[in-house]
């Protein structure tokens, strides 16, 4: 774990060139910073020249839209004829989940079908959760659906429901396409790569402004931006699984004379099957965390009546149809893990042996629904018995503005005095070919020229595109709260490394932080901060906070029992041990972990343009909100950028930093 023989001769002798180039990089910085006070164009190109790609975009999505035509048919018919095949199973969903129907018989006289009663899907999800993961997870289905009944939030968690239940298979199945495509031709594999890592960058709203245009306002609209958001996981998973199936198995099926088609389906696939639960256990997490941005193009559902809540500042309601957000997230994430380790555990199969659960579930709602259409009044929740706590907690903000508004505005005043506002202006007096310059000798440092070039072009594209204020907004505001959240997040996986009881409580912890949907943070920051960038940090740091708790537990735990023993026998103090040993050998994990905490940083700045913040997220939102899709990609890009060139930087450094220290 040390550096080798020929690092140690080396390093002498590159001192004074690396020393040299960062003077004069300093020296080029100073230059320029005093140039930008009489040259306009270094500081900010837009006062000089702007790209127009926005218009271009938005020139080029209008003639898909309105000119492009096959001959027997348009564009808009192929988008159109998309989005009826998928309303199909949608409002088959809806209508069994949650609206019943309506059959008409002539006349005025019809047929009144109900939904599929409430205690059906109770009691069927429940037995399944008793027989995929036993007592502990029958307890949280049980709670959390009651929790959907008895509060009144039954009916919009239905829709929801059916959104995802037509949405993950879509999401899945084409992922897998994408994936084995990628897996059979290495060209394909080379140019979705650079695709799915801008797909998994470009922030959540990007996606709604062209899919309004191409498709229009609506439920399957907003599935069908909620498929393309989940959907890259899926296709870099099976990618994955498919390369790591063991030689010896694709050996096997060639001697026994296997077509093309026979080695996918019958060794690749059930080989790779473990991993690509996970890829699904994957969409279906996005699918949830787009519920509620997809009801601004109408996806109804609980997503609709948190996204009305927090317009109408009612906390309360908020509070009840997020938790029922979280409540239904949680369930379906543990149930889908169940799934997967009831697939793969042979001892699993004891719960329910000889019995066939699907037939036994499919008679158990075939039972209830005649029970329910002979006597409707069993098939809803009677209105008389739910409960309503939004007046508890409107009377607690009531009570906290009263007794406590004092001392958190004085928090939250020192705050934005003595660190916001400050990091704010300065990062908005840095001179754009100062920061492009800076990014090019880091990157030449840490990849070489090919690095270099790629991180200065795409800080020059943010400028040259009319954003970069915008963008120095948002690189403070993220820098902040991924520096805040970092903090608090190796301090806690330090404490979780500890000890066996700390790391299972940290990682259930942060479990169902990442299972929260991002909107959730949002209620509670406005519900004692109100509106601004405060509150947008706030509930950046609660969302981005989970990676570098795990990063930071899973590099100090890994580290090798000898290594550390050696430490003790050379009479290192547990402080030096910390300093010297186990946080330098752990760095390259904990830096992946804060890699990862910038990347939903990203993802959750945008979500904030909604409390009042003046970045990037706030042009894409005002781009959604005039259909504008030019402008909202260009902002999205902007901002996938930024979240790209902190990945490139910091994985060639932990890359720089294993190879170092000779770490696998």
């Amino acid at each position: 774990m040390s550096l080798t023989d020929s690092d140690t001769r080396t390093l002498p002798t590159g001192i004074a060139p690396i020393r040299i180039v960062w003077v004069a990089t300093l020296a080029a910085l100073v230059l320029l910073w005093m140039l930008a006070q009489n040259v306009e164009w270094i500081a900010d190109p837009e006062s000089v020249v702007t790209i127009p790609l926005a218009g271009w975009i938005s020139d080029a999505v209008k003639w898909l839209a309105n000119d492009l035509t096959f001959g027997l048919f348009t564009f808009k018919d192929l988008t159109r004829a998309l989005a009826w095949l998928l309303e199909i199973p949608l409002t088959v969903f809806i209508t069994l989940l949650s609206s019943g129907a309506e059959i008409p018989l002539g006349g005025e006289s019809s047929l009144t079908l109900p939904p599929i009663p409430w205690f059906s899907i109770l009691l069927a999800v429940t037995w399944l959760c008793w027989v995929w993961g036993g007592r502990r997870l029958l307890l949280l289905a049980a709670a959390s659906l009651v929790y959907l009944v008895v509060f009144g939030q039954w009916e919009s968690a239905m829709v929801t429901l059916s959104s995802i239940l037509v949405a993950v298979p879509v999401g899945v199945a084409g992922g897998m396409a994408l994936g084995i495509w990628a897996y059979r031709s290495e060209r394909v594999s080379r140019g979705l790569t650079p695709v799915l890592d801008l797909m998994q960058t470009v922030p959540i709203f990007a996606y709604l402004v062209p899919v309004l245009v191409l498709f229009g306002f609506g439920p399957v609209s907003a599935m069908i931006a909620t498929v393309i958001y989940a959907m890259p996981p899926m296709v870099r998973v099976t990618m994955m699984a498919l390369r790591g199936v063991s030689p010896e198995l694709l050996e096997f099926g060639r001697m026994a004379g296997c077509t093309r088609r026979q080695m996918l389906w019958r060794i690749l696939l059930p080989s790779a099957r473990p991993s690509l639960m996970i890829g699904v256990n994957q969409v279906i997490m996005l699918s949830l965390n787009m519920v509620i941005i997809a009801s601004m193009i109408g996806a109804g559902g609980l997503g609709y009546d948190v996204l009305a809540s927090l317009r109408r500042l009612e906390i309360g309601d908020g509070l009840q149809a997020g938790l029922a957000i979280t409540l239904l997230a949680i369930l379906i994430d543990r149930m889908s893990q169940a799934y997967i380790a009831y697939r793969e555990s042979p001892t699993a199969t004891r719960r329910a042996q000889g019995v066939n659960n699907w037939a036994m579930i499919g008679g158990l709602v075939l039972v209830s629904y005649v029970v329910g259409f002979v006597f409707p009044s069993l098939s809803t929740y009677p209105e008389a018995l739910t409960l309503d706590t939004s007046p508890f907690w409107d009377e607690l903000v009531r009570l906290i503005n009263v007794h406590l508004y004092t001392y958190l505005d004085a928090v939250k005043n020192t705050l934005l005095i003595y660190l916001l506002v400050p990091v704010k202006r300065f990062m908005l007096d840095v001179p754009w070919l100062a920061v492009t310059l800076l990014l090019g000798v880091v990157g030449w440092r840490l990849g070489g020229v090919r690095m270099a070039l790629v991180v200065a072009a795409m800080a020059a594209f943010i400028a040259l595109t009319g954003n970069w204020q915008k963008a120095m907004v948002s690189v403070y505001l993220c820098g902040i709260s991924v520096i805040i959240a970092s903090l608090i997040g190796i301090g806690w996986g330090l404490i979780a490394a500890r000890s066996d009881r700390a790391y299972k409580i940290a990682v259930t912890s942060v479990d169902t932080l990442q299972t929260l949907p991002s909107f959730v943070y949002l209620i509670p920051v406005v519900m004692l901060f109100q509106v601004g960038d405060f509150s947008a940090m706030i509930a950046i740091v609660l969302y981005a906070l989970a990676p570098a708790v795990r990063y930071t537990a899973h590099g100090l735990r890994r580290i090798p029992s000898e290594t550390l023993e050696a430490g003790r026998m050379s009479g290192c103090r547990p402080r030096q041990m910390l300093w010297r040993v186990r946080l330098p050998l752990a760095l390259p994990e904990i830096a992946l972990g804060v890699n990862q905490t910038i990347m939903m940083a990203l993802s959750m700045l945008v979500i904030t343009a909604l409390v009042g913040t003046s970045d990037l997220g706030q042009e894409v939102y005002i781009a959604l909100t005039r259909s504008s899709v030019g402008h909202g990609i260009v902002a999205g890009v902007c901002v996938a950028f930024i979240g790209m060139i902190a990945d490139r930087l910091i994985t060639a450094w932990v890359a720089r930093r294993k190879k170092q220290f000779r770490i696998n």
